[in-house]
């Protein structure tokens, strides 16, 4: 093998792998899905069907979670008018996946359409569904009244988290433990799925109640303090205390 032949071999390889490692990048820094360029996000899991065909009666391939970044690689129209994309999951898993089941960073009026889909939903939904507008779309002017959804969810959240660690923690087993009583709070199981979102709560322990940490708010009034949203956020993170 000539020496030519051989550089030729090696950079295709390096850039199969380099290819391999875009698709199958799933983690940003905070270990939430974080798309590449031109890429997409699933947002919505009850249309997030992968199929072998562009059309709902095609056969079923998976289900994609929530958060997944895809790369599109074309898009269809099937017989009764639903668009579907045809999507790269990973280097060998490809199909079809209806439109209103991602977000694209390249389509006009994708911020819009989140953002109407955020305020329909509830509880976590609500929350991851604002965490994945705040990675895809750091400079939107939607963003003040987005990180207000997502602080105020997480605060409701906060509510009934309370209510569930003190049914699930018992009180004897953590006497017995030996460590803080606040740290069994802080590393109780239920906020590990908040925790994955960024959200961080703090715990009170003279009401034994957990409160959002108030970061998103803060963000509001760092980032656009002359906002209407601003003295809303100022209001909530007065409430929380110093």
């Amino acid at each position: 093998m000539n020496t030519h032949s051989s550089i030729s071999k090696i950079s295709s390889l390096i850039l199969a792998c380099a290819i391999l490692l875009l698709l199958e990048t799933t983690g940003s820094a905070q270990g939430r899905p974080q798309p590449a360029a031109g890429s997409a996000v699933v947002v919505d899991e009850r249309l997030s069907v992968l199929r072998a065909a562009p059309a709902t009666s095609a056969k079923f391939l998976r289900r994609v979670g929530r958060g997944r970044p895809v790369t599109i690689l074309g898009h269809s129209r099937s017989r009764e008018g639903i668009v579907f994309y045809r999507v790269a999951v990973s280097s060998r898993t490809r199909g079809w996946m209806q439109r209103e089941a991602l977000v694209s960073v390249r389509r006009r009026g994708e911020e819009e359409r989140l953002m109407l889909l955020i305020g329909g939903s509830e509880d976590f939904d609500r929350i991851a569904r604002a965490r994945i507008f705040l990675d895809l779309f750091p400079h939107s002017v939607l963003r003040p009244a987005v990180l207000m959804l997502y602080g105020d969810a997480a605060e409701q959240a906060a509510a009934r988290l309370s209510g569930d660690a003190l049914r699930r923690l018992n009180s004897e087993e953590m006497k017995a433990g030996g460590a803080p009583i606040s740290s069994y709070f802080l590393n109780y199981s239920g906020l590990d799925r908040y925790s994955r979102q960024g959200v961080r709560f703090v715990f009170d322990r003279s009401e034994k109640k957990y409160h959002y940490d108030g970061a998103a708010w803060r963000e509001v009034v760092r980032r656009y303090p002359r906002s209407a949203e601003a003295l809303e956020a100022r209001k909530r993170l007065a409430a929380l205390g110093p």
